[in-house]
């Protein structure tokens, strides 16, 4: 092994000397946290541990060459890494471990992710952003393998778009461009296809991206035969390689036990990313997984014996003590009482953990034992209370769901009693309640205004026009008015998208800013991501709704969960945009609100009539920090509108529904392309004496915040909800709303009801539109069956 490296700056011996020495102590400290951490999860302390052994000499390096600025998008063995960028102390993996919901002591997520999820925190206790220029950055993790790749591609896209957009206020968030984004992939995970959509982007788009793939052979249980073509992800990505007549990626591959081959290795590539802007693969090979996979089983079962002895020689702690002492920066005993002293701090670390995560529980055992006894003397159960309060004293270390549960059973056996220390329990019980909402449920949603509204104004002499021109017009005074707004996919930039939406803005504002993608919704979807992390206002286009399902996985796990798994520490206020319903045929006539609706909670779903609406639904969310998804209707675009004199300050308010047309007999309820339709059956049910009100939702999340369509119930007394997704899709959930939250079945004098598309998807042509989605017969007919059955003398059976 090599020894000597080559460094930026030159440092004396003994400097040198010191560094190898510190290395080696952070990566015997995140060893030892690793094995101690899986005996943890054996005696039932952590319900789960996976853990980053055999991995920390290759994040030792890539930790020297990260910089305040740069970002990390990696997954959850980078403990190592986030110990050396001084982001995570022993005390704080065990914390996590421990699932501590206490964000000082669990800053990773305040206990909502599993160990092994790592991030820093972008923002401040008031949810502004921190100078992130000052710090170490890492992006939050998730689990899915290969779920961090799109983001990484924004967080990488974003030094591009600050070195080559001017005009941009952005001194917390960039120093000219010069920040590397730094991702980290297992290399089973590298079969994924997000690792190759986005190893295809960041070549195309030559966004500083240093992307390392940590290469112990294994992927759980499974070899790299079956992983990966010729068992080698370098060799297969040799097409990828630069050279002097085509962009690429620059390619380094070494040993993952070779610190100075290492530190070379991480210096070269953010060397040339940081200069020019190219992405760089470093594999680091021949690594090991000491301690198999996870806690769940032992990787003993799916080794071989020559392959474990192996990787006793080859482990990479021990490589890095055997160079340290060859090249005489130490020796052995001092070296064995350097790791004897890291393992009592870690054990010390381990108990420091585990008694502040217990240490709030004790004291609210304390009061419920307390409490439960004085319920017990003013109870004719007094026997039973008593034993309940013997079972929680006598356990030692309980958890919070032990202590509220016996205080919840405790109240079957003071049915029909009152007492003032049952009032008491039962004061407990809402204060610890509202504690652990807290702990647990809070942060899903920013906490912002949504309800302002900035009505459109008109000339008293207006042309309609096309609605795509109202857009478009919209999107102009965004990007004068907002220099960090942008907009990117496909058909966006030097078309003006498919529907004219954006026309000539390419040409105004550059290829920066209003931007052509590849056919790649995943990726997509995560520059956005990766780019709203670091500051920027971005509006990602995905072309249809169908295409949405392209990259569901990145908002329903990244995007949507963003805020609440960082427990308020991070955002990523970026933009949706895509356009659906009512087109033609099984792949560009989706309605796929159902599994939306239940897959982003966290985001925004809105979903305007109109372009009119659409444009305030933008112009309101750029001044608002949570995601969205905004979906116009595809059938709009040529229809006419009304041009605003005052577009750029209009508003849609979010999470506010709007009556379109009042009425007393029954309240029907649609969004989107339907609403037209259900528009003109309202008038046409005026001719057989029906009076229908129309409220359209706007919103679906939130949803009708202020409760308007409960008080249209009060006065109807029926409820229709028309929907062109499949039947319990989104007019379930409507109706979830209505009847369960807003307690609408109060007021009706018949079954609420729903009017949806079939179940298939819809078919082609405008006869399988007709056949497929509620058409204006059947809204007819359901209505006025519906009025029928409340007063067949007035209404005769129609059909």
């Amino acid at each position: 092994m090599q020894s000597e490296t080559q460094t930026e700056n030159s440092i004396s011996f003994d400097e040198f000397k010191s560094q190898v020495l510190e290395d080696y102590k952070i990566a015997v400290t995140s060893r030892e946290c690793s094995l101690l951490g899986r005996r943890e999860v054996l005696t039932g302390k952590a319900k789960f541990g996976i853990f980053g052994d055999g991995k920390e000499v290759p994040q030792l390096a890539m930790a020297k060459a990260f910089k305040n600025g740069d970002f990390r998008s990696g997954y959850y063995r980078d403990q190592t890494f986030m110990m050396a960028i001084g982001a995570l102390t022993p005390e704080q993996l065990f914390a996590g471990l421990y699932a501590d919901t206490n964000l000082d002591n669990e800053p990773m997520s305040a206990g909502r992710q599993m160990g092994g999820h790592f991030m820093t925190h972008s923002l401040d206790e008031n949810g502004e952003w921190k100078n992130l220029m000052e710090q170490k950055n890492s992006s939050s993790d998730i689990s899915p393998t290969a779920g961090q790749m799109p983001r990484l591609l924004g967080l990488a896209q974003a030094s591009k778009i600050y070195r080559n957009v001017d005009g941009i206020s952005a001194e917390k968030f960039t120093d000219n461009g010069n920040e590397v984004a730094w991702g980290t992939i297992g290399n089973a995970s590298t079969s994924e296809g997000h690792f190759w959509e986005t190893i295809n982007a960041a070549g195309v788009l030559q966004v500083p991206m240093v992307m390392s793939v940590w290469d112990d052979e294994y992927g759980i249980s499974v070899h790299a035969r079956h992983q990966t073509t010729k068992e080698n992800i370098s060799e297969i990505l040799k097409g990828f390689q630069r050279d002097e007549e085509h962009d690429g990626y620059e390619i380094i591959v070494v040993e993952g036990w070779n610190y100075p081959a290492l530190v070379d290795a991480y210096e070269k590539a953010s060397s040339i990313a940081r200069a020019e802007h190219c992405p760089v693969l470093i594999h680091v090979q021949q690594l090991t997984q000491p301690q198999g996979h996870s806690t769940s089983g032992s990787h003993e079962r799916y080794k071989s014996e020559d392959r474990l002895n192996w990787e006793k020689e080859h482990d990479c702690n021990v490589k890095f003590r055997e160079w340290i002492i060859e090249n005489n920066f130490s020796n052995a005993e001092d070296l064995d009482a350097m790791e004897k002293e890291i393992k009592k701090q870690v054990r010390t670390a381990k108990s420091n953990a585990w008694n502040n995560y217990l240490k709030p529980t004790l004291a609210r055992k304390k009061q419920v034992v307390e409490l439960l006894g004085k319920v017990a003397g003013s109870s004719s159960n007094g026997n039973f209370i008593n034993s309940l309060k013997e079972k929680i004293a006598n356990d030692r270390e309980p958890l919070k769901k032990d202590l509220i549960s016996v205080a919840r059973q405790t109240l079957r056996y003071t049915i029909g009693e009152s007492s003032a220390e049952k009032d008491e329990l039962l004061n407990w019980l809402s204060e610890f309640g509202e504690e652990n909402k807290d702990e647990y449920s809070s942060h899903l949603y920013i906490d912002e205004n949504t309800l302002t509204e900035v009505l459109p104004e008109y000339d008293e002499e207006v042309d309609e026009v096309d609605a795509r021109i109202i857009l478009r017009e919209n999107f102009d005074q965004i990007f004068e008015n907002h220099a960090n707004a942008l907009i990117f996919g496909e058909d966006a930039g030097e078309i003006g998208d498919v529907n004219q939406g954006l026309e000539g803005l390419q040409n105004k504002y550059g290829k920066f800013r209003v931007s052509d993608a590849g056919i790649r919704e995943a990726t997509i979807l995560g520059q956005g991501i990766g780019m709203a992390m670091r500051g920027l206002r971005p509006i990602a286009e995905i072309q249809y709704l169908d295409y949405v399902m392209y990259c569901l996985q990145g908002m329903s796990d990244d995007l949507a969960t963003l805020h609440y798994r960082t427990k308020g520490m991070q955002k990523a206020p970026l933009i949706v945009r895509t356009r659906g319903h009512r087109l033609e045929g099984i792949w560009h006539s989706g309605s796929q609100m159902a599994g939306i609706l239940n897959l982003v909670r966290g985001m925004y779903v809105l979903v305007p009539r109109n372009m009119t609406k659409a444009a305030g639904f933008y112009n309101h969310l750029l001044e608002l920090d949570t995601p969205a998804l905004v979906i116009e209707c595809l059938n709009g675009y040529r229809l006419k509108e009304k041009l605003p004199t005052n577009l750029k300050d209009i508003k849609t308010p979010i999470g506010v529904t709007e009556t379109l047309k009042e009425g007393t007999d029954i309240t029907l309820v649609s969004y989107g392309s339907t609403l037209r339709i259900v528009e003109e059956v309202a008038k046409e049910l005026t001719q057989v004496d029906i009076d229908a009100e129309v409220i359209d939702v706007q919103s679906l999340l939130p949803f009708d915040i202020n409760h308007d369509i409960v008080k249209s119930v009060q006065k109807t007394n029926r409820l229709l909800v028309i929907d062109e997704d499949v039947p319990g899709g989104a007019s379930a959930y409507i109706l979830q709303k209505v009847l369960d939250e807003q307690n609408a079945y109060r007021y009706l004098d018949s079954k609420p009801q729903t009017l949806t598309a079939k179940e298939h998807r819809p078919a082609y042509g405008t006869d399988g539109d007709y056949f497929s989605k509620p058409s204006a017969e059947d809204i007819f007919e359901k209505v006025y069956a519906i009025m029928h059955e409340t007063n067949p003398n007035k209404y005769p059976k129609l059909r």
